[in-house]
């Protein structure tokens, strides 16, 4: 007896109907939520102070190498002029340019580290001055801030407004209000458009580049740039030392007060209430490194500002972040 093979009928009324709105929901992944990875790095390596053992390492090697270079220019000039004299001067004038353009850079560091205590300087006097009512105080800190911006014609009017009207307060803090309002209200608006560069600049580069350092390198540049920024609008002069301690000065100030740590919290005004945990990682890094910037840059405008920010005046961190990333969200100004 042989199988007889044929088409076979299924029958499909008992399958229930699939779709994929049948289908059930994909379940949330537990992803942990976005740190500001690259801002922590950069916050890490800025605030960490080498130890005393690095320090006399490095101040060694550098002593050594320069005595060994000194040496071996001056045998070599010395050689030079005994066998070529024209060659050995041409030799000796190109170091005396060299030893020149060394001595301008230091006197520049100087003049920053100067310019940034003067700054610093001002600020404490202000803040004295409110805190004992010493009216004469107040006068020499506006007095001092005039002085200061003295050759900014951007604030030509803002001076001569101040002079106007300084007669008529005979209240420190009177005092003190009337010159940051007519002082230092246009220097506050520069500072915020910094850092709602800065801030834009490392959210989207932390967001798109997936290279593992460039977005340390990138947050980095740019917060050290915001910083130097900053100085510069308030009247200071950050040379490469001078701004590398001023940059040292905010990170640490953060990572004291513990600042440099962004939760949802703070982020769900500006992207939605739990949507951080959820959106892609690298976009949520992105704004999390993002918020922390303008964290430094607001810690950077309170440490370069002459005067003390009162409560009304101290910018927002979250209007910062949202309007740097309005772009991005689609939300209207930040209050």
């Amino acid at each position: 007896m042989s199988d007889r093979k044929g088409p076979v009928l299924i029958e499909l009324d008992d399958f229930p109907d699939q779709s994929p709105a049948a289908a059930p929901p994909v379940p949330d992944l537990d992803l942990p939520a976005p740190t500001g990875r690259a801002m922590q790095t950069v916050a890490t390596l800025a605030a960490r102070k080498p130890s005393r053992l690095a320090r006399f390492f490095w101040a060694s090697l550098t002593a050594l190498l320069g005595f060994v270079i000194s040496l071996a220019a001056w045998n070599f000039v010395t050689a030079l002029l005994a066998s070529n004299p024209i060659l050995g001067w041409i030799a000796t004038g190109l170091i005396g340019l060299f030893v020149l353009a060394a001595l301008l850079v230091a006197l520049r560091e100087a003049a920053s580290f100067f310019s940034l205590g003067r700054l610093d300087g001002l600020q404490r006097a202000a803040e004295s001055a409110l805190a004992t009512g010493d009216l004469k105080a107040a006068q020499k800190v506006s007095d001092d801030l005039v002085a200061l911006y003295k050759s900014r014609p951007e604030l030509r009017l803002g001076r001569e407004a101040l002079a106007a009207r300084s007669g008529d307060v005979f209240d420190a803090d009177a005092v003190l209000h009337l010159a940051e309002d007519r002082l230092l209200s246009p220097l506050d608006a520069a500072a915020r458009a910094e850092v709602e560069a800065a801030t834009r600049q490392v959210a989207t580069v932390t967001a798109l580049v997936p290279l593992a350092l460039a977005d340390v390198v990138a947050a980095l540049t740019a917060n050290m740039r915001m910083i130097r920024r900053i100085a510069e609008i308030y009247g200071g002069r950050a040379g490469t030392l001078g701004g590398w301690r001023l940059t040292r000065t905010v990170i640490t100030h953060l990572v004291a007060t513990g600042m440099v740590a962004v939760g949802d919290d703070m982020l769900e005004p500006i992207i939605g209430s739990g949507l951080v945990g959820k959106i892609s990682r690298r976009f949520g890094e992105g704004v999390v490194s993002g918020a922390l910037t303008a964290r430094v840059g607001v810690a950077a405008m309170e440490v370069c500002r002459p005067l003390p920010f009162r409560k009304s005046t101290r910018p927002s961190v979250t209007g910062l972040v949202r309007r740097a990333l309005s772009g991005l969200f689609g939300k209207g100004d930040a209050a």
